[in-house]
C-alpha cells in the first residue's frame, strides 16, 4: 500500500509540467503537457494563454494527458512574419499537429475550447473528425447563426474600430455598451442578466506541415515553471504564474481586438459536417450567461445540428470564475 509521501509524489508528479515547441507553417508553438493516459486538448479563448488553464489542467491530469499551448502570435507562440489576420482554419491546423504529435498511438483525442477558440474546436472537428473522439465547444460567439447576424457583426466591428482609434481601454467600453441590457445606457441587442464587466468578458473570452523539436521536457528553474510544476491537483495556482499569465493576456490584447476577434466571430461554421460528426459534439453553456450573445449562438448552434448540450458553472468566463467547479463539470462531461 502507497504510503503518504509516495502518493505525494505521484501527485506532483502527475501534474508536473513539460514543455514544447512545435514549428508549424507560418508560426512557433509552444504548448505545455501534465499527466498521461489520453489526450486531452485546452485551447485557450479570447487573448488567453496556456496559463489559463493551469488549475483546470492540473485537476485533470490524473485521467488525462492534459495539453494546453499558446495560439500563434499569442505569448511565447511566435508568428515568423507580421501580424495578419487570423482565421479559425490556420488555428484548427495547429491543434491537429499537436493532436498527431502528441497523442498516444494515434488515439482520437478529446478537445476543449471556450470562447472564440470554441469557434476553433468546431472548425477541427467538421474538417478532421477522425482525429477527435469529444469535442466540448463552450459558449462559442458565431454571430452568423444569431437570429440577427448582422446586428452581432456590427457590435464587434464597432469594438475593432474603437480599438484601432482609441486603443484598448475604449475598445473593451465598447463591447460593454454593445451588448449591455437591451433599453440600457449602450442600447445593446441582447438581453443580459450581469454586469459590464461579464458583458465585456461575454466576447473576448478570459483575461482567452509542421514538425517537432525533442520531445517535451520537464520545467525547471523559472519562477513561473516552477510554480506550475509544484501545484496540486485542484490548488490554487501559484501567485507568480497567475500574474504572469494576466500579464500575457494584457498585452495579447492588441492581437485579438485587431485580428482575431472578428474574423472569428464571423466565422460560418460547416454546419453539414457538424451534423455528421454531432455524437462527437457537446455545446456548454454557462448557466449564468445564457441571455448573452455567445450563449444564444451556442443553443442556436446545438439546435441547427443536433448535437448535445451541457450547462456549466458560472458565465461566459466561468473556467476563471471558479475552476475548479468548472473543471469538475468538464471531467463529467468528458466521460459522458
Amino acid at each position: 500500500m502507497p504510503t503518504t509521501d509516495e502518493t505525494t509524489e505521484a501527485a506532483t508528479a502527475a501534474t508536473a509540467v513539460r514543455t514544447g515547441r512545435l514549428e508549424a507553417p507560418g508560426a512557433t508553438l509552444h504548448y505545455e503537457v501534465r499527466g498521461r493516459g489520453p489526450l486531452l486538448v485546452m485551447m485557450p479563448g479570447g487573448s488567453a494563454d496556456a496559463g489559463i488553464y493551469d488549475t483546470l489542467a492540473a485537476g485533470l491530469a490524473d485521467r488525462w494527458t492534459v495539453v494546453a499551448f499558446d495560439p500563434r502570435g499569442y505569448s511565447r507562440s511566435t508568428l515568423h512574419g507580421p501580424a495578419g489576420e487570423q482565421l479559425p482554419g490556420a488555428h484548427s491546423e495547429d491543434i491537429a499537429r499537436l493532436i498527431e504529435l502528441l497523442s498516444p498511438d494515434g488515439a482520437p483525442a478529446a478537445v476543449f475550447g471556450s470562447s472564440s477558440s470554441a469557434i476553433v474546436a468546431l472548425d477541427l472537428l467538421s474538417r478532421r473528425p477522425g482525429l477527435v473522439g469529444r469535442v466540448v465547444a463552450h459558449e462559442p460567439p458565431l454571430v452568423e447563426l444569431l437570429p440577427d447576424p448582422a446586428a452581432g457583426r456590427a457590435v464587434f466591428a464597432a469594438v475593432r474600430e474603437s480599438f484601432l482609434r482609441d486603443g484598448v481601454e475604449a475598445a473593451m467600453a465598447t463591447m460593454a455598451a454593445g451588448l449591455a441590457p437591451e433599453g440600457g445606457a449602450g442600447g445593446g441587442r441582447y438581453e443580459v442578466a450581469t454586469g459590464a464587466d461579464e458583458e465585456s468578458r461575454a466576447a473576448t473570452g478570459p483575461v482567452e506541415d509542421g514538425r517537432a523539436t525533442a520531445p517535451p521536457e520537464e520545467s525547471g528553474g523559472g519562477s513561473e515553471a516552477e510554480a506550475k510544476g509544484k501545484a496540486g491537483a485542484g490548488a490554487e495556482v501559484d501567485a507568480v504564474a497567475e500574474a504572469a499569465t494576466v500579464r500575457r493576456m494584457m498585452a495579447n490584447l492588441p492581437v485579438f481586438l485587431e485580428h482575431v476577434l472578428c474574423s472569428f466571430s464571423g466565422h460560418a461554421p460547416d454546419l453539414d459536417a457538424l451534423r455528421d460528426a454531432a455524437p462527437k459534439l457537446v455545446v456548454g453553456v454557462g448557466r449564468d450567461s445564457r441571455a448573452l450573445l455567445p450563449a444564444v449562438a451556442a443553443e442556436r448552434l446545438a439546435q441547427r445540428v443536433g448535437s448535445a448540450t451541457a450547462e456549466f458553472p458560472g458565465g461566459h468566463v466561468g473556467l476563471t470564475e471558479d475552476p475548479v467547479a468548472f473543471g469538475a463539470r468538464l471531467r463529467e462531461v468528458l466521460l459522458g
